[in-house]
């Protein structure tokens, strides 16, 4: 018993020297370990006779709760030293100013899209929207697109299982906008299209703005005039060379593809296409094209911010690569 006591002892003034709670680890394994010298004392116990087995125990037993307790007192007091240390040293500075936390930037696809909707409300447009999931009706029928139309193709066109698609075009969204209001009518209508291609300038997803203007006395002058107002503004060059090459879109008669001067490129660059809504198209839309006449435009948003911020792959557009987007803060 005595040899116990000196044990603990020994430990508890070793304890005092244990600096670090690695060496506190490391000296509580010395003791009670499984090699530990308290330990080994509970290994003797095979060899005490039996009538004092009980009393050697609770001994044993008593030596290790003391050294544990003080085991424990010891660890808090490290732990409040090393808490106390890092407070030394990690002090914070309540009076500096806080730091940046530093500002994202939006995709350019939605920088054009905001810069379109702002500029066609300066021209008294307003946006109208739809279901991406359309029916044949609403994206081919009552577009004066036949059944036998190339647009109509399996390879051009995403079908459901239902038989209805995903739209190849914002149009649908003027018929639905005209079944429910009456002329005079003038909307944009953005938002994403879909159609089977997939390189460097086209997408299976893509961004449109269609614009629709039907009114009494709506003519091409009217369509040029918004147009070409239209591209001076967002490309800011007041001196923009816009030209008009005859078309044929089964929506619109006449038609005609809508080019633009790109003085960056020094080349004549295709943007778009329009036309007069077509008489059927009218009808269809419950419009009296005896009365009412007016004009439809369509473009890919995705092909103005390319021109735009001079972006010569579409892909770039859908990689959601973060240095990418970062180039545009403040456009």
């Amino acid at each position: 018993m005595n040899e116990l006591q000196q044990v603990l002892q020994t430990a508890l003034s070793q304890m005092q020297e244990v600096n670090s709670l690695h060496e506190l680890e490391q000296f509580k394994a010395r003791y009670v370990g499984k090699q530990g010298a308290i330990t080994a004392f509970m290994q003797k116990l095979k060899d005490i006779a039996p009538a004092d087995r009980k009393a050697f125990g609770a001994e044993v037993n008593q030596v290790k709760g003391q050294f544990e307790v003080a085991l424990t007192e010891k660890k808090e007091h490290l732990l409040q030293e090393e808490l106390n240390n890092k407070l030394a040293t990690e002090k914070i500075d309540v009076t500096l100013s806080g730091r940046d936390a530093g500002r994202g930037s939006l995709h350019p696809v939605s920088l054009t899209l905001n810069r379109l909707v702002k500029l066609f409300a300066q021209l008294g447009f307003i946006v109208a929207d739809g279901p991406e999931i359309e029916t044949d009706y609403y994206n081919f029928k009552a577009l004066n697109i036949p059944d036998n139309h190339p647009a109509r193709a399996m390879q051009d066109t995403f079908y459901t299982e239902s038989g209805n698609v995903l739209r190849t075009h914002t149009s649908p969204i003027q018929v639905r906008y005209a079944e429910k209001n009456t002329p005079p009518i003038k909307i944009i209508a953005p938002g994403r299209v879909f159609r089977v291609d997939m390189d460097a300038t086209h997408s299976p997803m893509f961004h449109q703005m269609e614009l629709l203007w039907i009114d009494q006395g709506i003519s091409f002058a009217n369509l040029k005039g918004v147009i070409i107002e239209f591209m001076r503004k967002f490309f800011e060059d007041d001196d923009m060379q816009v030209r008009f090459r005859a078309s044929f879109f089964p929506f619109t008669e006449p038609s005609a593809e809508i080019d633009i001067y790109f003085a960056k490129t020094g080349k004549w660059l295709e943007v778009g296409g329009c036309g007069m809504v077509h008489p059927n198209v009218l009808n269809y839309m419950n419009i009296d094209p005896e009365k009412y006449t007016g004009f439809a435009f369509g473009f890919g948003i995705d092909r103005l911010a390319m021109l735009k911020y001079n972006i010569t792959d579409l892909r770039l557009m859908f990689e959601n690569d973060l240095d990418f987007v970062s180039q545009f803060k403040g456009c």
